[in-house]
């Protein structure tokens, strides 16, 4: 694995906790009129979700509606867009959807091709023509590789294919050779549909954690177990590797078989924040000691530690937040050397790191920009109090712009001996910078200067999809109830007038250590900034028209700023980030760019109970709330789906003593008779078994049996956690929530 993020949980996306044990007596449970809705399937339920959806659909997909989702669906199949690759071996493969291939194509191509405007791909399957063929709506989320004998090409994988784009996969073995799937009958690889992880062992083994059959699952609804299953072998029969306690969030085993370093690795992941590492010796698990909110990742020789909170070791203290180093077998083995290589401070973070075979790529932010530096692990650092391994500022990061580096084959041979071991991968994007992709090398100064000289191209770039160059990028500062300094993003018409009067877009998310960076976006630029609205002027005023303007807020909670900017706002100081985006809606209303009447906001998962809290706690800054998969009964969401994976992030509701937190940041909770809430859109998938479909629809119900006016619901009948498993499903989706947005805060109301 050559890139890791600062923290995430392999195969469960946030929102991503989990529970710690508490004590206390277990609070009540309010009354709920509306938990007959928790059944997601039941006839009777579907038909409320049909009748619902019937009624949003007759208000917003006008002829308006009609021109929006085409145009958005433009953008989202564009065949102009990049084709992300991935390179195994001597081919780059690539998974691409567009309006021919809804579902998609698993294909790859040479290098020499990909460089050209029209590369030649070799299409490995085709999704469409798979679901017709066995009369399933597979979801493709991606292909895991068994490593070749030496000299041999990549022939087998491991394909994960999802039913319906829950978080549920069928993982079935391809021959790549041959574009087929091995058939079972003759020993293939097909394991059944279920939350988990597999990994090779060898040509003939996996290591599977799964909740398929009989095998256990945690409270959180993930994989309890992990065991080794073995060519032509039953997964119930498979031996046993490792379990993890119930009240844990789940178990992940994984191999790796780089040559020279094969190690097997388990992982018991308590919570979000908190997990136990075990690497196999002599056939015995045994636990890699450090803290369990430290991150571990191994890349050859060496073990990293991420600390989540300050470490103190042997009398030394690592500030959370820092990237250290040891030698793997030396760790392991007792010995405690670390080298520091990284250190935050208050401007800047670590967000992920990439190694490729002989360096190792860090990606930052200071002040929510990105900076990448390249450490050389055979050269000491040179500054004083600086990092431990030589040090070099790579020079591709514009201001207000996020650029990402990562290996391109961190196992193929490094330049010297004609391999692109020593390659990465560049991502640029901006607001109103189309993503470009780049590709460059690192190599030592040959001057012994301990620096590293990189170059790199371009290869490929996004076409722009609206007229970027009308509008320019600001970052803010709003400061927040306690007094913290909070950044947030304005991108807006380099014409834009401060009167206030502005329809204004403002976005957040503020959860689980996820950072909101910037990001082109051809939706956002046509179905917001682009739209205009005409108002008749005042007294002696002439009739203008106006844009829309879209804010990004960075709010705590997040990660741009480090583990610290995170647990600001966990738990029983929550409300520290519904107070940072509130005060930077009211930011924007005392600068003059909009006003509660043209202010909306939108938020998804974490971002829905958000939005949620600005429709309940703050319903005086808001003319209108779009409010996506969210959370919003908080009392009852561990019971739901995966929920109570996230209990780590904002408590448990069953204990009294921490009830009395969680119930002021739940807005089902929160609704009360005689206030005027903002025109509402909240909107969710069935198939959505991450945070599920129960809560939005609850807290629809709620609202209209209130009779609070202009309340909207729509349910995705398909699409998982994102709403959406094709390009025409997300192109309705986002255009139903942008159109949402634009008739109520553009004038006219929905």
């Amino acid at each position: 694995m050559t890139t890791t993020a600062a923290d995430q949980a392999p195969g469960s996306s946030s929102p991503n906790a989990s529970s710690n044990a508490s004590s206390g007596g277990a609070a009540p449970e309010p009354t709920d009129e509306n938990v007959w809705l928790e059944e997601i399937y039941g006839e009777a339920q579907l038909d409320w979700v049909r009748e619902q959806n019937a009624r949003t659909e007759d208000l917003l997909e006008d002829a308006d509606y009609a021109g929006l989702e085409g145009s958005i669906l433009e953008v989202l199949d564009s065949t102009d867009r990049i084709a992300m690759v991935g390179k195994r071996g001597d081919f780059y493969y690539n998974f691409w959807k567009d309006q021919a291939n809804p579902k998609g194509l698993w294909r790859r191509t040479t290098w020499e091709s990909y460089v050209t405007d029209s590369p030649e791909w070799d299409v490995l399957l085709d999704v469409d023509a798979l679901a017709a063929a066995e009369g399933e709506e597979w979801v493709f989320h991606g292909a895991t590789f068994l490593r070749p004998a030496a000299g041999e090409p990549y022939k087998l994988a491991l394909l994960a294919l999802s039913p319906d784009g829950g978080d549920a996969n069928r993982y079935r073995e391809f021959d790549v050779g041959s574009r087929t799937f091995v058939d079972p009958a003759a020993g293939g690889f097909d394991l059944p549909t279920a939350k988990g992880n597999v990994s090779w062992l060898d040509a003939d083994t996996l290591l599977v954690a799964s909740t398929a059959g009989d095998l256990p699952k945690t409270a959180s609804s993930y994989a309890r177990t992990a065991v080794t299953l073995r060519r032509g072998e039953a997964l119930s029969a498979a031996a046993r590797l490792f379990e993890v306690a119930e009240d844990h969030m789940m178990a992940l085993a994984a191999h790796d078989s780089t040559p020279g370093f094969e190690r097997t690795f388990a992982v018991d992941y308590i919570d979000f924040f908190n997990r136990r590492t075990f690497v196999q010796a002599d056939g015995v698990l045994v636990e890699i000691d450090a803290p369990t909110d430290v991150n571990l990742s191994a890349h050859r020789e060496w073990l990293l530690f991420r600390p989540q909170r300050d470490w103190v070791l042997d009398g030394t203290t690592y500030p959370a937040g820092s990237l250290l180093a040891a030698k793997f077998e030396d760790y392991v083995a007792g010995t405690r050397e670390i080298s520091v290589l990284f250190t935050p401070d208050a401007h800047t973070s670590l967000q992920s790191w990439s190694w490729t075979r002989n360096f190792l790529l860090l990606n930052l932010l200071r002040d929510v920009s990105s900076e990448i530096r390249v450490l050389d692990p055979s050269r000491p650092g040179l500054a004083a109090g600086g990092a431990a391994w030589a040090s070099s500022l790579l020079d591709a990061c514009p201001p207000l712009h996020d650029v990402n580096a990562y290996a391109v084959d961190d196992e193929d041979e490094g330049p010297a001996d004609g391999g692109a071991g020593d390659d990465f991968w560049l991502v640029a994007t901006g607001f109103t910078t189309p993503s470009t992709l780049m590709r460059g090398t690192l190599v030592r100064d040959g001057a012994g200067t301990g620096g590293v000289v990189s170059s790199h191209t371009a290869v490929k770039a996004s076409p722009s999809f609206f007229d970027d160059a009308s509008y320019e990028v600001q970052q803010h500062f709003a400061v927040s109830a306690d007094g913290t300094r909070v950044p947030y993003f304005q991108v807006a018409s380099r014409e834009l007038v401060l009167d206030g009067q502005n329809p204004t877009q403002l976005s957040g998310y503020g959860g689980f250590e996820i950072s909101r960076t910037p990001a082109y976006s051809g939706t956002v630029g046509r179905a917001w900034l682009e739209r205009r609205t005409t108002a008749p002027g005042g007294p002696g005023e002439a009739a203008h028209s106006r844009g829309g303007v879209y804010v990004v807020a960075n709010i705590r909670g997040g990660g741009e700023y480090g583990p610290s900017w995170h647990r600001a706002a966990l738990k029983e100081n929550r409300h520290r980030a519904f107070e940072d985006f509130a005060a930077v809606a009211q930011d924007l209303i005392s600068r003059g760019v909009t006003s509660r009447e043209r202010l909306g906001c939108v938020g998804g998962s974490n971002g829905g109970l958000l939005v949620g809290n600005m429709l309940t706690r703050y319903p005086e800054l808001f003319g209108a709330v779009s409010c996506g998969v969210p959370l919003l009964d908080m009392r009852r969401y561990t019971k739901l789906s995966a929920g109570h994976s996230w209990i780590a992030e904002y408590g448990d509701p069953d204990v009294a003593e921490e009830w009395e937190y969680i119930k002021t940041f739940s807005p089902y909770h929160l609704l009360k008779d005689g206030v005027e809430y903002p025109e509402t859109f909240i909107w969710t998938a069935t198939s959505d078994d991450r945070v599920g479909p129960v809560q939005a629809r609850k807290m629809a119900a709620r609202m209209e049996a209130m009779g609070i006016p202009n309340v909207w619901f729509h349910e995705a009948l398909e699409g998982g956690h994102a709403g959406a498993s094709d390009n025409r499903q997300a192109a309705a989706l986002q255009a139903r929530s942008q159109h949402f947005l634009w008739r109520t805060l553009a004038g006219g109301g929905a």
